[in-house]
Parts: C-alpha cells; sequence; structure tokens
C-alpha cells in the first residue's frame, strides 16, 4: 500500500543504511532552486551501493 521509505540499490536491492556512501544516477533538474531534496532524489534518482559500482567498473 505506502511505498518503502528505505533506499535500495537498483542492482542488487540491498537496502542502502543513512550515512553509507553511495553512486546516484540522477537528471538534471528542470526547474532552478529545489526545495524538497529528498522528494526529488526518491522519485527521480537511481542508487548504486558501492559494492555494485566497484563490480561493474571492474567487468569493464
Amino acid at each position: 500500500m505506502f511505498k518503502s521509505k528505505h533506499t535500495h540499490c537498483v542492482v542488487c536491492k540491498k537496502i542502502i543504511q543513512p550515512g553509507e556512501n553511495t553512486f546516484v544516477n540522477l537528471k538534471n533538474p528542470k526547474r532552478k532552486g529545489i526545495t524538497e531534496i529528498k522528494a526529488y532524489l526518491r522519485l527521480e534518482a537511481r542508487f548504486y551501493c558501492t559494492d555494485c559500482v566497484k563490480v561493474s567498473l571492474r567487468n569493464k
């Protein structure tokens, strides 16, 4: 019914903990001055944990 408030890695579905380093794929905002940054990230961003990024960089 309600969306999870946890952020998950797009690749491995691991829950990303607060304060953990991540990589984010994000669109450039259409408007200037975003006030609700958390909501924008939740709606528009794709998060990757550091482990998944290391694996994908190693495979290239």
